[in-house]
């Protein structure tokens, strides 16, 4: 179970390759951007009327390390509830003591590396000027050595750039001093903010995958992430916008999404579409879906990255 705790692209980063376009403008402000209080009455009523999930995961739209009530919202969850709470954090803030500090009762944390050097971190994530990549790096190490949770670090690596044995082994180099319990390899699969970032090869990951120590998961599975069946009420065009509002997705990731039969999935994109709600894009083989209005910005030059 999701919980977003910040608006819509309010982010740390500007990632070359988020699925949800570009971030207009990066921030390092925390604050409390929707109440604790309501977002607990929320879930309180969620877990009472719906299926027992897997994990509370605090992530979403935005970095939710953004929100200067996100340990108190822990704390509040794991007073309610036995269900284990998950963070799913860039790392960004990680320097800052007083956000180390409130994850330090969530039960995983799952940061992000993706480069190994302070070039590549602005190329790759563009961070806000406040943030620079060897005290990220330094927060990361010290908030996974204070931690008695599990840390599961996802390294996001793109073709020609930093998906190379060259740049990866640099990240190991990290990864082994950062120390988590588990690595996770992802790449490229929904259309990116920039139409330069590219996957990486599922065999070339998983050569990569060698240069780390400990275990290692390739995780690039188109099907990862989906809703879950029966949390939305299947059948309507509002379940599919909402689902396709959070992330790009197939028609295909639609059906299972929502546990919709595909031939009625496509009719109801087909009709979207023809309404001005959804636009598709083609990447490689695959066609997705996004909101109209919050697909992915065009290309822009790479120079300054």
């Amino acid at each position: 179970m999701g919980i977003d705790l910040v608006p819509y692209k309010t982010c740390t980063y500007d990632c070359v390759y988020c699925q949800l376009g570009r971030t207009p403008a990066t921030t390092i402000d925390r604050r409390e951007y929707v109440p604790v209080g309501d977002v607990v009455d929320e879930l309180r009523t969620a877990l009472a009327h719906g299926d027992t999930p897997d994990y509370i995961s605090l992530a979403g739209s935005g970095e939710p390390t953004l929100h200067a009530g996100i340990g108190t919202l822990i704390r509040a969850i794991k007073s309610m509830t036995e269900i284990p709470v998950a963070v799913l954090t860039n790392g960004a803030l990680l320097w800052r003591a007083d956000v180390r500090d409130a994850l330090m009762e969530a039960d995983l944390v799952l940061p992000s590396l993706d480069a190994g050097d302070e070039h590549l971190f602005q190329r790759v994530n563009r961070p806000h000027g406040g943030i620079v990549f060897d005290r990220m790096v330094d927060g990361l190490a010290e908030f996974t050595g204070r931690f008695t949770g599990e840390v599961w670090l996802e390294v996001f690596l793109l073709g020609g750039v930093t998906g190379t044995p060259a740049e990866v082994g640099k990240i190991a180099a990290i990864a082994r001093r950062v120390a988590p319990c588990r690595i996770q390899l992802n790449t490229v699969t929904r259309p990116p903010a920039e139409a330069f970032a590219q996957p990486v090869r599922v065999s070339e990951l998983l050569d990569l995958a060698t240069l780390f120590d400990g275990d290692v998961d390739v995780v690039c599975d188109i099907s990862q992430g989906r809703i879950p069946a029966g949390v939305l009420s299947p059948g309507t065009e509002e379940d599919i916008l909402a689902l396709i509002g959070r992330r790009p997705c197939t028609a295909a990731d639609v059906a299972g999404g929502l546990d919709l039969p595909l031939p009625e999935v496509l009719k109801y994109l087909d009709r979207l579409v023809n309404a001005g709600s959804l636009e598709p894009r083609q990447m490689g083989e695959r066609c997705y879906y996004t909101v109209k209005g919050r697909a992915p910005a065009e290309a822009a030059p790479e120079s300054g990255h």
